[in-house]
């Protein structure tokens, strides 16, 4: 069964392939997906994020939610592990989750599958994806890597079982993405790719990586990635740590 809803302005997708009746499971997924958007969006003025920023009333970490505080922490971690590069504030001090937010949101979706029971799914927040068991035959899951030079092309096609892939990169939302440690854009990389146990992981690192550069490529295996492939502003691929490509198909 396959079950698809806008979130945070982008389409996500939930692919179930256990024989069950998973639309309870998959609605309690997309709640998950909606509250956190409700609650983070930068875009909304009655989001918490957007209170904690208008009001200095809130600025204490006791006013703010539990999710709130969970998010924040995660994102200084990443901060703190990349010296800067990673962020979570903007240039005047005001909260920017989003580094955060997505991918920690679809790994609590994620968990709601595997709550009700669910072993066989991919969840695909906007490209950013968790896949769990198989999509049958014992296969593993394949996960399509966008080329940042051409939407319509693949630059790899992964294989991966019981983890996570995310995706950053300039090519979609132009130059978004900033090196905290000088605030500047980040254009070392054209995209990086991370995969690892969970999506909260895979997104952070996707960003660090985009960040700090061809550096951070090392930087994430070291920060618990699986494995990251990044095409560099030169259009060079560095591919490191434990990747699984896709053979091609091939007829009989």
């Amino acid at each position: 069964m396959r079950f698809l809803e806008t979130v945070m302005g982008i389409p996500m997708s939930i692919d179930v392939r256990d024989d069950v009746d998973a639309r309870p499971a998959a609605e309690r997924a997309f709640r998950v997906l909606r509250e956190a958007d409700e609650r983070f969006s930068t875009y909304r003025p009655d989001s918490e994020v957007s209170r904690v920023n208008a009001s200095p009333a809130l600025a204490a970490e006791t006013a703010r939610s539990a999710d709130f505080r969970e998010v924040v922490a995660i994102g200084e971690a990443a901060a703190r592990a990349s010296e800067g590069a990673f962020r979570i504030r903007r240039d005047d001090g005001s909260w920017d989750l989003d580094g955060v937010v997505k991918g920690w949101a679809a790994a609590q979706a994620a968990q709601e599958l595997r709550a009700a029971g669910l072993r066989d799914f991919c969840l695909n927040a906007g490209g950013d994806v968790v896949v769990s068991g198989s999509p049958g035959g014992g296969r593993l899951w394949s996960v399509g890597i966008r080329s940042p030079h051409d939407a319509s092309a693949m630059l790899a096609v992964l294989e991966v079982a019981d983890g996570a892939v995310a995706t950053s990169g300039a090519y979609e939302r132009g130059a978004h993405i900033v090196d905290g440690r000088d605030g500047t854009p980040a254009t070392g990389l054209l995209s990086a790719t991370v995969v690892a146990d969970d999506l909260t992981t895979a997104d952070v690192l996707a960003t660090t990586v985009f960040a700090m550069g061809p550096d951070g490529v090392g930087h994430a295996l070291r920060s618990g990635a699986r494995g990251v492939l990044a095409v560099d502003a030169a259009g060079r691929i560095h591919a490191a740590g434990g990747l699984e490509f896709a053979r091609p198909v091939t007829s009989p």
